[in-house]
């Protein structure tokens, strides 16, 4: 089910209103608000339990707003954003002085893109400017790729428009180009050869102390309530085996068959290929932490530049499973 123009145009009303609502884009659904109301955009945080020095990112309408929220924008912006915008881009550039500093986690810099999404551009049209909009879950929980998942979380507290699964599946990747060097703080779909091959210039590959904050950059991020642990394709099966014998059972992500005809154990086969995987990570660790097994195995997946989002990803999942927020 597709969100209707009667529901896009109540989503925009109640965004002007400082409501808060949830929109489907090509990555993850958002938790939207008001980019430019900061009391609208407090209650992101509240509602997520995001901290406050965390940084959102502005959804626009089009590139051409994209001087209403920086300043000082630089030639390689303009072209990254005629390259991939709409998409699953995002720039960090230097703020306007009138953005608010709740959506900035009180930096000098902005995160800014166009989302490659039919529902959240009606929306973002109809709205008429900018929507700040984590993902919407819990902070440091799995990102949402349903609307259902969206619901999961929030209950009826949120107004969600329905744009069906999310293509790409996990969060954009993230440019800054707010210094003299280009440096990719999140990777994502667009990869750092895609960024060169517009630019002229290799990006650097992380951060450093100098870096803005930006989304999804915690260690422990992505993750379920379930114990994880990553096991390479050799040892999956003896591990699986040993674990069948303890008496206990888990929940499997794989890009494999299972390696046992009895299997006991809740098998989630992943394409084994980045595109597909990605589309699907998401989904199949929100269900795989719902078996409530005695943890969630994960198959590994190649380190080649290929996978180094969904190995990004997975690794901060790694890293916060079965951790309860405080």
């Amino acid at each position: 089910m597709s969100a209707s123009d009667a529901d896009i145009a109540d989503a925009a009303r109640r965004l002007r209103a400082g409501e808060l609502v949830a929109l489907p884009t090509e990555t993850v659904y958002g938790l939207g608000a008001d980019a430019m109301n900061p009391a609208a955009v407090r209650r992101i945080f509240e509602a997520k339990g995001r901290p406050a020095d965390h940084p959102l990112i502005v959804h626009l309408p089009d590139a051409e707003q994209m001087t209403i929220w920086a300043r000082d924008i630089p030639r390689e912006a303009i072209a990254l954003a005629q390259a991939f915008w709409p998409g699953p881009l995002t720039l960090i550039l230097k703020r306007e002085e009138d953005v608010p500093l709740e959506v900035t986690g009180g930096q000098d810099t902005v995160g800014l893109r166009v989302p490659g999404h039919p529902v959240a551009l009606k929306l973002l049209r109809a709205f008429g400017g900018g929507v700040a909009a984590p993902s919407a879950n819990r902070f440091g929980r799995i990102s949402p790729t349903t609307a259902q998942h969206v619901r999961d979380e929030f209950g009826d507290s949120v107004t969600v428009l329905d744009g069906g699964p999310c293509e790409v599946g996990i969060e954009s990747t993230i440019l800054d180009l707010s210094g003299d060097t280009p440096r990719i703080l999140r990777p994502g779909a667009i990869s750092a050869g895609q960024i060169a091959a517009v630019i002229g210039r290799m990006p650097a590959g992380k951060g450093d102390e100098n870096s803005p904050r930006v989304s999804g950059a915690l260690a422990a991020h992505y993750a379920p309530r379930s114990a994880m642990r990553k096991i390479a394709p050799a040892r999956l099966r003896d591990f699986l085996n040993a674990f069948r014998h303890s008496g206990r059972h888990c929940a499997v992500i794989a890009h494999s068959q299972p390696p046992l005809s009895d299997c006991p154990h809740r098998w989630f086969m992943l394409p084994a290929e980045p595109a597909g995987y990605a589309r699907g990570l998401y989904a199949a660790m929100r269900d795989a932490d719902a078996v409530g097994g005695s943890m969630i195995v994960i198959e590994a997946i190649p380190e080649t530049p290929e996978w180094a989002a969904v190995n990004d990803r997975l690794g901060r999942a790694l890293a916060g499973a079965g951790i309860t927020p405080q």
